[in-house]
């Protein structure tokens, strides 16, 4: 607000500030009157979250939804995949450990089957 005199700027953070509910008043005066600044720029969004292949979650869901059959998928289905695919992107152990067992366990299927057709 450098266009306007300090007292108009303070007129009008004063202004914004009376018409504020007595909740957000509070949270205002407990961090400092003097230190908020109704005035200030957004601050920038969050870093798109991509995998190591550099692909988003959303690229990632649809890649593998597109590679699957064309059978219809259910929507539990569809909401497994996001839910592994943005808990991997976000490195959460819980789908870390989720997906290493699956790993695994696609690794002892195919054992055991070429076992089974010696």
């Amino acid at each position: 607000m450098e266009e306007f005199a300090p007292e108009e700027v303070e007129r009008r953070k004063k202004a914004i500030f009376d018409s504020m509910s007595p909740r957000a008043q509070r949270r205002i005066q407990k961090k400092g009157y003097d230190k908020w600044d109704p005035f200030q720029e957004p601050k920038d969004p969050i870093d798109i979250r991509r995998d190591e292949t550099r692909r988003t979650t959303q690229q990632l869901v649809r890649e593998f939804l597109q590679s699957r059959s064309q059978e219809p998928y259910s929507n539990s289905y569809g909401r497994g995949v996001l839910e592994i695919a943005l808990g991997l992107v976000n490195e959460e152990d819980r789908f870390i450990a989720m997906f290493e067992f699956s790993c695994w366990y696609r690794d002892l299927l195919e054992k055991y089957k070429e076992r089974k057709s010696d």
